[in-house]
């Protein structure tokens, strides 16, 4: 069984399962405002990879991530843009979605949006007012962290810390600087819903704690997230629960951060601005390739170099597939299973490395060492005459970058006129600096299902 860093014990441990043989997940999802970045094409990567291993190991996944449609973020951007907030958030909500098929991250089970869950948000709310753990202010509903008597555990600071060293909050009304908004009044020219204690929406804390329990239910095994959402959000999702007495997450993870060592990021830079930008500008699968060689706890350093020495080593992989004439085995709507593969005589050492590297809290840098060594043994054993062997081990590193996501690719696709032509006129409006009419055709380009990427001779095309 797998092991993995549980933020609330601080340690490495098994993932102990409600039920034999099931795991049920939760992810934090996006703020559905504005475009994808970097990170959160890191953090959908890296609970892709876990979801594909342990359904590769022959698990029922079930694995939600759910879209915050409401948020300050969305109300601020509709007001500066003159358009209601579900327009906005639906615009935002497709990008999302786009970007994560470029990456090919396999979609959620369930991907439930905040504002479909908004009466089971108010009866929450009703709860622990009726508790004693929430009370009312003018601005709404608020939760009263002293309820929880282990407050703080996500953070590993007792409460007392966290209050010495907190903000005072906005409202005056507050009976600490800790103390988080349930539920905000409704305001001129917000989106708002009935409650019996005033009408408004839901604050940010609230939502998962309503979707994971009716969609996993119970003590239900994994919650994961971004680092950053480790205190006080996912701090505060389980309080809310702790203080209702319903058993919440049986297990918490975080990954770590994109970093730019300390450089801005703008394209005069040549740096990346955005998850679209670079799909945009390189193979998506090397930001995967670059995920998988970094500690999914570790900082991911993205810059032009770091992702150009991930599409090296793309191309050596995509190498082994046209020398061994492999076929990818991986994309956004299958995920493999380990019943399906055979692994003989030297593929099966590989398997059992990378498994075990897997197996031990997702070390994927080790795993993909393990790999790339395998590609070269598999190309010095063909170079010997010794066929067999050098095939199996070829067949075996397709099939575990599979597992983990990442398709090799052998063919090259062939371009028609049409395509031809788009290219062509892209590159001029490049060259000619005129950007908005470059990206207008590379929209038309992915909309014929083509991947578009820029090459130092100019756009080049192919097929995701």
């Amino acid at each position: 069984m797998i092991r993995l860093f549980d933020s609330a014990r601080g340690e490495v441990c098994d993932l102990h399962l409600r039920d034999p043989g099931r795991v049920s997940i939760y992810v934090c999802g996006p703020t559905v405002y504005g475009p994808p970045h970097l990170g959160h094409g890191r953090f959908t990567l890296v609970w892709d990879v876990l979801r594909r291993w342990l359904t590769y190991q022959g698990l029922a996944v079930h694995f939600v991530m759910n879209i915050t449609d409401v948020d300050d973020k969305i109300i601020a951007r509709a007001r500066a843009e003159r358009r209601a907030e579900s327009a906005v958030a639906a615009e935002c909500e497709a990008e999302w979605w786009a970007a994560m098929a470029q990456l090919g991250v396999a979609r959620p089970d369930d991907a439930p949006r905040a504002t479909d869950y908004v009466k089971g948000m108010v009866e929450l709310v009703e709860a622990l007012l009726e508790r004693g753990a929430a009370y009312r202010t003018s601005d709404g509903v608020y939760f009263e962290v002293t309820s929880v008597r282990d407050y703080g555990l996500l953070a590993g600071q007792p409460l007392e810390s966290l209050r010495a060293g907190a903000r005072v909050g906005v409202s005056d009304e507050k009976r600490s600087p800790l103390d988080f908004a349930l539920w905000k009044a409704a305001k001129p020219g917000e989106p708002s819903w009935p409650a019996p204690f005033g009408e408004g929406r839901p604050g940010w804390h609230t939502e998962c704690v309503v979707m994971s329990l009716d969609l996993l239910g119970e003590g239900f095994d994994l919650h994961t997230g971004g680092l950053d959402l480790q205190f006080p959000h996912h701090e505060n999702e389980r309080a809310q629960a702790a203080a209702l007495g319903r058993p919440f997450a049986r297990h918490w993870d975080h990954n770590g951060m994109v970093v730019v060592g300390g450089e801005k990021m703008s394209k005069s830079l040549g740096n990346f601005t955005s998850l679209v930008d670079l799909t945009a500008r390189t193979d998506p699968r090397a930001y995967r390739l670059l995920v998988l060689r970094s500690h999914y706890r570790s900082p991911l350093e993205v810059n032009p170099s770091t992702v150009a020495d991930a599409e090296r080593a793309l191309a050596r992989l995509d190498a082994l597939a046209r020398r061994f004439e492999l076929a990818p085995l991986a994309g956004p709507d299958g995920l493999e299973r380990h019943d399906r593969h055979d692994f003989a005589e030297e593929a099966d050492d590989l398997y059992e490395r990378v498994a075990a590297a897997l197996n031990d809290d997702l070390d994927t840098p080790l795993a993909v060492a393990d790999l790339f060594e395998a590609v070269t043994a598999a190309n010095q054993m063909e170079d010997e005459g010794r066929h067999g062997p050098a095939r199996r081990l070829a067949r075996a590193v397709n099939t575990l970058f599979g597992a983990m996501g990442l398709g090799l690719r052998a063919g090259t696709d062939e371009v028609d006129d049409v395509t031809r032509r788009l290219v062509a006129e892209r590159d001029a409006a490049r060259a000619q600096r005129r950007f908005g009419d470059a990206d207008r055709i590379r929209d038309q380009l992915v909309e014929r299902g083509w991947v578009v990427e820029d090459g130092p001779a100019g756009t080049v095309v192919r097929r995701a």
